[in-house]
């Protein structure tokens, strides 16, 4: 069994079974597991012939738990990578990797924050509404890694943008996050699809341009004070650059976390399972 290149299925309990056959399997004796990180090392490891793939399934997602293959392999191949990235040649293709990444997920904020405009399309006079709105969304959903609607490629960048919007109204101009919803199967769903009507009526309003309360509308509350429009201050002559004050003696340290960065930490977390 230990010469096949499978799937395993690992639970919380730490059991390995097949997802085909549910059978029970136990780690051979030559072989190790190798943890999750490396991607170039379990990528060669992989390609070295047979394996075992670790995946733990959580509800719909599905998280790796590493790979399995034999000790010799995975003790062969570890050192050889290591001297592979202490060459400059290396040092210099991972840099040029890095731009390219950088300058890709550069494009793509652009492209998806113009997603989020067009998707809105907001009367000229809620004009600055729409800025506010598309320079939020964006900055919680494209961030790589982050898991949310604006990283996926299964559905268009158009479709992204919208389910993107309507998340960012649920948790942001409703209840949703503090309602206490029965653990019923199809029960949050039909809650979500509830306050997705209600937010693509108050978009409809916008883009109508109608007359809205500011201090009534959920958008308005939302975004405020970046909802509001910034005047263009008059030119000012540069003056020298006031001294920060000193900071009072024994006075503990930020924790170096600002706002918006806590902002994208609580919506990136998984929801609070609720009794």
């Amino acid at each position: 069994m230990s010469e096949v290149s499978r799937i395993v299925s690992v639970d919380g309990a730490q059991r390995w079974t097949c997802p085909d056959t549910g059978k029970a399997l136990t780690l051979p004796a030559d072989w190790e597991v190798l943890a999750p990180g490396d991607a170039t090392l379990t990528r060669r490891v992989k390609a070295g012939g047979a394996h075992w793939v670790l995946q733990e399934k959580r509800g719909r997602r599905v998280f790796s738990r590493g790979v399995c293959a034999p000790r010799e392999r995975i003790e062969r191949l570890r050192p050889q990578l290591e001297r592979e990235r202490a060459t400059p040649e290396y040092r210099r293709r991972l840099q040029a990797s890095r731009e390219r990444r950088q300058r890709a997920h550069a494009d793509y904020v652009e492209d998806f924050r113009g997603a989020v405009l067009d998707f809105l399309a907001f009367d000229a006079r809620y004009a600055h509404l729409a800025e506010a709105l598309a320079e939020e969304v964006t900055e919680l959903t494209t961030p790589v890694g982050s898991g949310t609607v604006g990283r996926t490629k299964r559905i268009p960048i158009e479709e992204r943008a919208g389910s993107a919007v309507i998340a960012w109204l649920r948790h942001n101009t409703t209840g949703y996050d503090d309602m206490d919803i029965p653990r019923v199967r199809g029960k949050r769903r039909e809650v979500r699809r509830r306050l997705a009507r209600r937010s693509r009526a108050l978009l409809d309003r916008l883009r109508k341009g109608e007359e809205l309360d500011p201090e009534a509308c959920p958008l308005h509350k939302a975004l405020k004070p970046s909802s509001k429009p910034r005047p263009q201050p008059a030119a000012q002559p540069l003056a020298a650059p006031a001294q920060a004050p000193a900071r009072p003696a024994g006075k503990p340290k930020g924790l170096g976390v600002s706002p918006r960065q806590a902002k994208t930490r609580l919506w990136n977390a998984p929801l609070r399972k609720r009794g």
